[in-house]
């Protein structure tokens, strides 16, 4: 194959192709738990997570809420994947091993943010949120009816496989999802570039930037207790039990089961069985989805 412009940029297109085949063939779950916020600057602050809204009866002049503000922010940041194509390999028009690879590129960046995101909620008992407090904590702080902190806890404590019951259909998901530039393709790819000459390689790339973070707590429960019937009867009663400042109930419905392949046996049983062991009806059947998730095995 001769080393010209015409044959560098079909093979560019190529590239480029077969990595947006891989992109869009992945199949990603990033979303089912996190909402995407687009983002123009280095960081996002969400100082307004502090405050959920709530009607009131009006009754005379309007009671506008003040913003309970967090210095809670999520910084960008980028992320790139480099593949380097030998320029004997073009020039012997050896190049069929390069497809997949780059199709693999493709399915790989689109993982990208599953990673991320699973990997923030396993991180959730030791990482904090909007309130300080870890994401799944015992002690998050919370006003009472008549204005006086108290702690709610969204977690079930333990030393065991974390999962977690998430509810998942509100405006905004329990975690978030930053997106400042969507992955583009790119390439060193002239005759006289540097990593040509010096290395006799041809660079093809992926770049981006995004980050992922926490959203409101109340909308997650995580625990490392057994998953059976009892773990996940005390989760639904958390988070259905949920409630806002001045102890308005937030009226949330769990519906979304998360785990690792190892709980995913135990998982079924809870959410598919028609009967639990003891041969009595299952209660929990069909009560949530179940999600399982390999980024967090």
């Amino acid at each position: 194959m001769q080393l010209n412009t015409a044959t560098l940029d079909a093979l560019r297109v190529g590239f480029n192709a077969a990595f947006q085949g891989g992109l869009d063939q992945a199949e990603t779950a990033y979303g089912r738990i996190a909402t995407t916020v687009p983002s123009t600057t280095k960081e996002n602050k969400y100082g307004w997570l502090g405050k959920m809204p709530n009607m009131r009866e009006w009754i005379g002049p309007r009671a506008v809420m003040s913003i309970a503000e967090h210095d809670y922010a999520i910084r960008n940041r980028p992320f790139e994947m480099t593949i380097g194509v030998d320029r004997d390999d073009i020039e012997d028009d050896n190049l069929g091993v390069y497809q997949p690879l780059f199709t693999e590129m493709g399915q790989s960046t689109a993982a990208h943010p599953d990673m991320l995101v699973f990997e923030a909620l396993a991180n959730g008992f030791a990482a904090e949120c909007y309130d300080g407090q870890y994401f799944f904590d015992t002690d998050h702080p919370v006003l009472d009816e008549d204005g006086n902190k108290i702690t709610v806890s969204n977690t079930g404590g333990g030393s065991g496989t974390a999962w977690f019951l998430l509810c998942t259909n509100r405006a905004l998901k329990p975690l978030i999802f930053q997106e400042r530039r969507k992955p583009q393709f790119v390439s060193k790819d002239k005759p006289d570039d540097d990593n040509v000459f010096d290395r006799k390689e041809f660079l093809y790339g992926v770049e981006g930037r995004w980050n992922v973070g926490y959203g409101f707590w109340q909308m997650a429960y995580g625990s490392k207790q057994t998953l059976d019937a009892a773990a996940y009867a005390a989760a639904r009663a958390a988070l259905q039990g949920m409630k806002g400042d001045y102890g308005r109930p937030l009226g949330l419905k769990p519906n979304l089961l998360v785990v690792p392949p190892t709980l995913e046996g135990a998982a079924l049983e809870i959410l598919n069985a028609e009967r639990d062991a003891a041969g009595a009806t299952n209660v929990w059947r069909n009560t949530a989805e179940l999600l399982v998730v390999p980024w967090l095995a």
